[in-house]
């Protein structure tokens, strides 16, 4: 459980990161909509996603220091 816990969390941080490079380049380039979204949202969703990496990690973390590994 652990092992997958730490990949989601990888990728999701991955993720993350990504969309809100994608949403500071657009916003940078002076876009306020990307499809139908506007930027401010795709900033919100990579936010979100990088939050989800930070609590799988979390879990694995107090995990481990419960059993000591």
């Amino acid at each position: 459980m652990n092992d997958l816990l730490l990949w989601i969390g990888r990728i999701a941080g991955v993720g993350g990161v990504l969309l809100c490079a994608v949403a500071a380049a657009l916003r940078v380039s002076g876009r306020f909509w990307f499809g139908e979204f506007q930027i401010g949202t795709l900033l919100l969703m990579g936010m979100a996603v990088m939050i989800v990496g930070c609590l799988c990690f979390l879990a694995v973390l107090t995990d481990r220091s419960k059993t000591g590994r």
